[in-house]
């Protein structure tokens, strides 16, 4: 009886791989007959009209982004960019063990840059190479500053439902220099370094100072402790600093030590302005207590002090101001103000932060169809369903070397996003080549580098949008308006919002970037060969 099953199931077996051969021969022979046979297929690409324009972006919200800007940038074609900061600290925990006596002893204040591993210097020191650091690397002067001004968590105006919204413009509507307490370091020329950080720590046989260790690259600064100023915030000339109720949550300290504000200033120079991580950043408070008494020498009494320390993390809101110079809001304001939304711009401005973006219409216009009448193009297109192949399909513009002056200042990516949604087209999601430790070169399926040419210009950004388009055409999906944004990460999707414009939203990588550039529009003016270009390339059987 087993030998008799085993047989059976073998012939099961046998005629399940028969009829699966004859029904992919049959695939395979349908498929043959009408895709391979070359004869029978036509492989084309049509261009067809599309028409962009550019549209300045209001002030954009900047208290919610992964990273900040602080520096002062210079662009050739707009002119100064300056962005300063102001930023919450608190207590890593609020389980403090004071100790009798305490006194702060040093506090030092630490953000790192973005920076990456170069290789070993001579004496075996890591040495890193600096990650978004824009502009001409001239010093700038950096004031820190205590913050007495609030950073609510909640927005009154919608009974504390919403989160609080600041915005790239609150230094106008805020003033932080009219909110200004202790002043608590001057770098009076400051410019990034690429140099690791060697941290000291006193030696408690030796009482001298050692190196004990390295950090990469950072902001790192000893904050004054002017007229006790550190030792007042945490109640240690009290009786009982650990008892004190600003000092029992987060809610509280908050509202009671309000955190920092970073004030930058031009030397007369281009500046310069570094993409910080300041959710890393910290202020080590550095005390000592003490724990008994000893004699010294001559038989006086002096205290034995345990050193310690605490920490505060820069955790909490954070906001970015980025003020434009009059010379920015000016070319902006009449690149804008003169927008052709029928036939496209001549020229196109992108600028990061508070700046302008580009307009796409796509099938805006007329094409001519097969018997050689103008027709509507989107009618056109959607006339191909069922008869086209979508193969690939590509946007290409390019930049006005003539506008951007030569500077070699272009930014390196661009992000084709959908206006309506707020979000990358589906090509962006599709792009397998994405990589989270280099960005730079992250989804260049989706969307190129600038291509630059043999003098290191910028000439071109290309977008495919393949799966976009086979959407309008296979899915009846609406022709949507498509943006053109400045970004310093392409992978980041996130939105951040736009002040007044109910809806109105914008990648984070935008707001992130200082950077501009200047496009040829889609104007009749504007050479052929400059002329932004959308092509479809498709296979048509041959009926």
């Amino acid at each position: 009886m087993k030998k008799t099953m085993t047989l059976y199931k073998s012939i099961a077996v046998i005629g399940c791989l028969l009829f699966t051969v004859v029904a992919c021969e049959k695939d395979f022979s349908t498929i043959e007959s009408e895709i391979e046979g070359i004869k029978n297929f036509t492989t084309d690409g049509k261009v067809f009209p599309a028409v962009m324009y550019d549209k300045k972006l209001q002030p954009v919200q900047t208290n919610n982004l992964s990273s900040n800007l602080l520096g002062v940038y210079f662009d050739n074609v707009y002119g100064r960019t300056t962005a300063n900061m102001v930023v919450q600290a608190v207590p890593s925990t609020f389980e403090f063990n004071f100790g009798e006596d305490p006194r702060v002893e040093s506090v030092y204040l630490t953000i790192p840059y973005y920076s990456r591993v170069d290789g070993t210097d001579t004496n075996g020191n890591t040495t890193y190479v600096l990650d978004s650091v824009f502009g001409s690397n001239q010093a700038i002067k950096l004031s820190i500053f205590q913050n007495t001004y609030f950073l609510r968590d909640f927005d009154p105006g919608t009974e504390l439902v919403e989160p609080q919204k600041f915005y790239s413009n609150a230094n106008q509507s805020i003033n932080f220099d009219n909110y200004l307490g202790e002043s608590l370091a001057i770098k009076s020329s400051y410019l990034p370094s690429s140099n690791g950080i060697p941290i000291f720590e006193i030696n408690e046989e030796t009482q001298d100072l050692e190196e004990v260790r390295r950090i990469p690259p950072s902001l790192y600064e000893q904050l004054l402790n002017t007229n006790e100023f550190w030792d007042n915030l945490f109640f240690f000339n009290s009786a009982d600093p650990e008892s004190q109720p600003e000092l029992s949550n987060a809610n509280n300290f908050k509202n009671y030590f309000r955190g920092l504000y970073f004030r930058v200033e031009d030397l007369g120079g281009q500046g310069n302005m570094a993409m910080m991580d300041f959710s890393k950043g910290t202020i080590v408070i550095n005390f000592s207590s003490k724990t008994g008494t000893e004699d010294d020498a001559s038989g006086n009494p002096i205290d034995i002090r345990d050193k310690r320390k605490m920490t505060l993390n820069l955790s909490g809101t954070r906001v970015n101001t980025i003020e434009n110079s009059s010379n920015v809001t000016s070319i902006i304001d009449n690149a804008t103000n003169s927008t052709d939304l029928v036939n496209g711009d001549n020229n196109v401005f992108l600028k990061g932060g508070e700046g302008s973006f580009a307009v796409i219409d796509l099938f805006s216009g007329t094409v001519e169809d097969e018997s050689g009448n103008n027709v509507p193009a989107l009618d056109y297109f959607k006339s191909k369903k069922g008869k086209w192949l979508i193969n690939e399909a590509n946007l290409t513009v390019y930049v006005n070397q003539n506008e951007v002056n030569n500077s070699g200042q272009e930014p390196e990516r661009v992000v084709l996003y959908d206006l309506k949604n707020n979000t990358p087209i589906v090509d962006f999601f599709l792009d397998p080549s994405v990589s989270t430790t280099n960005p730079l070169n992250s989804r260049v399926n989706y969307s190129k580098r600038l291509k630059r040419d043999s003098n290191n210009k910028g000439s071109s950004y290309k977008f495919r949008l393949t799966e976009h388009i086979n959407n309008v055409l296979l899915r009846d999906s609406t022709n949507l308006q498509l943006g053109i944004y400045v970004t310093t990460n392409i992978n980041l999707t996130e939105n951040s919002g736009v002040l007044n414009v109910p809806g109105g939203k914008l990648p984070v990588g935008a707001v992130l970037s200082p950077r501009g550039t200047v496009l040829y529009g889609s104007n009749p003016s504007v050479p052929e060969t400059k002329k932004m270009k959308f092509e479809i390339f498709y296979t048509e059987p041959n009926n």
